[in-house]
């Protein structure tokens, strides 16, 4: 067998010589190496001195099908390779691309197209170092290079180690937790729990039983003792998202233990004494809040000892490649999807786009380009197809996602659209009404609860 690296131009296998000739004669016309071969012995006989840079191959074929020699080569990790056929029933489609197809082209087809398709099968071939370069990086890791981002490392890296309390502020989906357990992270309490809690989530009567936890008998089906997050997170650090919509009630309870680093469980008599550090995250101005006595200024006091702000991505516009490129990587990978790559001008489209849902927005963007965009490279014209805010029907988009989905066999189909439809509909809600849930709510027609309740749950299944 050849060496990888002894790629050889585009390789056509078609038992019918004039498809052959009038596919290999537009390729050479751009420019294009190519050889030909009418069946997959010769094949499998020229793969023993060099290997191609692409393999386009027919299905049905005398002897041993295509598909049979596209499994194979998968194995070997041998590829990409483009199916060609003139039966394009569900059957045959979904097998050429489970067993390893870049792309599925239906007989007969337009020269331009098949052009398009071998030219955007190439550009993946040096992917495989882009995705895994990419997924060097944690899923979840902070990045960014631009100067607003590079004083909030800075600040990190200065105050990570001290048990200083931080209160981290911006916008809705900037990442305010991954600064939180950045900080946890970089600090000597990183060999204990990082316990998250967003407070806005938590009805406020069950608020204080989560924060603190509670005795056997506190109340109504309280039937044993549960540890609160202050317990969980003992000698590590608690990260109180959503601080700002915290009950006046309740803020004063936390007062008390950031004073004295000490609590009662609900319905419990035990003085329970903690060593922990609180991290808090609030979108809000909880300047105007404690003016409108909505938040206390001593309660604010204690959490504002230093303050990391989070640009939103408007303010952060050379981060977009980056970040863009990282999430499309992390998806294809949680997805099962084959990695896929940003063209240079779409990345440019998507670093001028506002992004009002922030960097949440722009990760829920690139997970939709993953499973939806056609091509190894997504162009510009994906970008139009997969944002339905340019004025597409968006049911287009989830029929092509579905019909997808079903020929790859996927579990869960009906469940993921349902959660993906959830979250999307709540966070752009949330964007256009300034992070305000009531409002948010409001716009979409369902109760407050109802909207807390969901964030909960998508964001629970985002961490498990």
């Amino acid at each position: 067998m050849a060496k990888p690296n002894d790629r050889t131009g585009i390789w056509i296998v078609d038992d019918d010589r004039g498809v052959r000739f009038v596919l290999a004669e537009a390729l050479r016309d751009a420019g294009m190496e190519v050889r030909e071969f009418e069946n997959t012995p010769s094949v499998r006989k020229a793969l023993r001195e060099a290997m191609p840079a692409l393999l386009v191959t027919d299905v049905r074929m005398p002897g041993e099908s295509g598909l049979a020699l596209l499994e194979e080569l998968h194995v070997q990790g041998i590829g990409p390779v483009i199916v060609m056929s003139a039966y394009t029933d569900v059957a045959t489609t979904a097998a050429a691309y489970r067993a390893g197809a870049v792309d599925y082209l239906a007989k007969p087809f337009d020269l331009d197209q098949a052009l398009a398709s071998v030219q955007r099968a190439l550009a993946d071939v040096p992917q495989a170092e882009v995705a895994s370069s990419a997924s060097a990086v944690p899923a979840n890791a902070l990045l960014g290079e631009s100067a607003p981002m590079r004083e909030v490392f800075r600040l990190i890296g200065r105050i990570a180690a001290s048990d200083l309390n931080v209160l981290v502020t911006g916008e809705t989906g900037t990442g305010k937790e991954l600064v939180a357990r950045a900080l946890h992270e970089e600090s000597a309490r990183r060999g204990k729990p990082f316990v998250a809690l967003n407070t806005a989530a938590i009805p406020s009567e069950l608020l204080e039983s989560e924060l603190f936890g509670h005795e056997a008998g506190a109340f109504t089906g309280a039937t044993r003792r549960v540890a609160g997050r202050f317990e969980q997170a003992e000698g590590g650090t608690l990260f109180l998202d959503e601080i700002g919509d915290m009950p006046l009630i309740l803020q004063t309870r936390l007062l008390r233990v950031l004073a004295g680093g000490e609590f009662y469980r609900v319905g419990g008599r035990e003085l329970i004494r903690c060593n922990v550090r609180v991290v808090a995250a609030t979108h809000q101005d909880l300047d105007a809040r404690v003016m409108a006595g909505q938040f206390r200024a001593d309660l604010k006091h204690r959490l504002d000892v230093v303050r990391i702000e989070l640009p939103p991505l408007r303010q952060r516009r050379a981060d977009i490649p980056l970040l863009a490129q990282h999430f499309l990587a992390n998806a294809a990978q949680e997805l099962k999807l084959p990695p896929k790559r940003f063209s240079k001008a779409a990345l440019k489209a998507i670093a001028q786009r506002d992004f009002p849902g922030n960097v949440r927005e722009l990760e829920n963007l690139c997970r939709r380009l993953a499973v939806i965009a056609m091509g190894a490279e997504i162009l510009p014209a994906d970008l139009g197809k997969s944002v339905e805010a340019q004025g597409g029907d968006w049911t287009d988009a989830l029929r092509e996602w579905a019909g997808r989905a079903l020929e790859r066999n996927e579990a869960d189909i009906h469940t993921r659209a349902r959660e993906a439809l959830d979250r999307v509909l709540m966070e752009a809600a949330l964007a256009a009404n300034e992070g305000h849930r009531q409002h948010a709510a409001a716009a979409l027609g369902v109760g407050r609860n109802t909207l807390t309740r969901k964030l909960g749950a998508s964001r629970a299944r985002r961490k498990s």
